[in-house]
This record gives structure tokens, sequence and C-alpha cells, in this order.
């Protein structure tokens, strides 16, 4: 009588000590994807709507006593970057994913500040957009790839820094900078929501966007780029 080879003899004992041998599923496995309209014009353009108000409440555009006009103003972003985010992390689309979110947060806290007005608010909206800046910084750091993104992150760094600065120190030359500094990256971003949602609608590039590398081969690539390593990634692989 021949002596069982190790696949059947792991293969009928479930508890055994040895290696169970499976069949290959990749034949029997289908994965869906489905294609969306992108979600990143909507959240640059509302990036761009929120650092108006605020830059030109720093800038003294408002009346006194605007601050829960302005709160008030911003609020509706918090919503529209959060859905931003939850359609970027199903296009899988990780650093605008986080981008958006951590920014819809950053609205929400300020806008409430805003609102409520409580003790101590401006410090802690001080301590706010200095992590916020050390965050963009992270950011850019992996976002290079996608200049028109970068050079948003680029200009949010300096703006939030200066704004970090004024309101710890109360100094009020740093908030009219940083009122300045809050245009420009509304300025920045409307070009880059205008960018984006004409490259959407088209399907193709029409202003510079600029990007480079796996960025460019995303858009320019065929199906079989776009399905490369798909087993490996987040929602598809066992663990995160």
């Amino acid at each position: 009588m021949p002596e069982p080879t190790a696949q059947s003899a792991a293969g009928d004992d479930p508890l055994g000590g040895g290696r169970r041998f499976e069949p290959d599923l990749r034949g029997m496995t289908r994965i869906n994807l489905r294609p969306i309209a992108s979600p990143m014009p909507l959240g640059f353009y509302t990036v761009a709507i929120a650092s108006v108000i605020v830059g030109c409440f720093q800038l003294g555009v408002f009346e006194d006593g605007a601050r829960r006009a302005v709160g008030l103003a911003v609020l509706p972003a918090v919503v529209l970057q959060l859905l931003v985010s939850w359609f970027a992390f199903g296009a899988r689309d990780v650093v605008a994913a986080t981008l958006m979110a951590c920014f819809s947060g950053l609205w929400l806290a300020s806008s409430l500040t805003l609102v409520l007005d409580p003790p101590g608010g401006t410090r802690v909206l001080g301590v706010l957009n200095a992590v916020f800046a050390l965050f963009a910084v992270l950011m850019a750091s992996v976002a290079g790839r996608k200049r028109a993104l970068w050079l948003v992150l680029c200009t949010a760094v300096p703006r939030f820094t200066v704004a970090a600065l004024a309101h710890l120190t109360g100094v009020a030359w740093l908030g009219t900078v940083s009122g300045v500094l809050g245009l420009l990256l509304a300025a920045i971003a409307l070009y880059t929501a205008f960018a984006l949602m004409l490259e959407d609608m088209r399907g193709e590039e029409v202003l510079p966007i600029g990007r480079s590398g796996p960025a460019h081969h995303a858009v320019e690539g065929d199906l079989s780029v776009q399905l490369r390593n798909l087993e490996r990634q987040a929602g598809v692989r066992r663990t995160l």
C-alpha cells in the first residue's frame, strides 16, 4: 500500500500539525470596482471658500462682532469635506482622504470655537493650527507626485504656522499675514479644483496639474495599471 502524501495527510486532519494545502482561489475570486466622479474638486473648492471667509475675518473685512457669523459660515465645510474624504477612501486614495478628513476636523474645531467663544479658545486654536501645520508638512512629504496637491500643502504650512503664532501671541500683524496667506491658499485651491474638474469632465488633462510617476500612470495608464497589486490593497487583504 502506498504511503499517504503530505498533502492528503494534512488535508484529512484539520487538527494536524502539517500545513493545510488548498486550491488556488484567485480564479474563483471576483472584485467589483465602482467608478465614481472625482470628489477632489469639491474638496478643494471647500478649502478655498472656507479659507476666504477666515482670511477676510483676519484682515478685518467684516465688522466687529462677526465671530459667530464666520463660525457658522465655515460650518458647512465640515460636512462637505467629510463627504469628500468618504469617497476618496472608496477611490483608494489615502492621501486625499486623510487630507480632507483632517481639514474637516480643523474647520469643525475652528467653527465651534468661534461660535461658542469658550475661555482659552484662542490659545487652543493656536495649538491646533500648529499641529495642523506639522501635519501638512508630513502630507507634503508624500504628495510630491501630485504637484498641485503638493503646492496646496506647501501653502498651507506657512498659513497655519503664522495663524498659530497669531493666536498664541496675540500680535495683530501676524493675524494680518495669516489672512493674506489664507487668501493665497484659497487661490491655489481654486485653481486645483478647477483643473481637476476639467480633467474629470473631459477625461484628459486640460490645465497643468503636475502629476508624475505613479500619479501620472494612474491617469494615463490602461486598466491593467489600475488593477496592479489590487489583492494587496486595504479592503481586499485580510488586515490593514
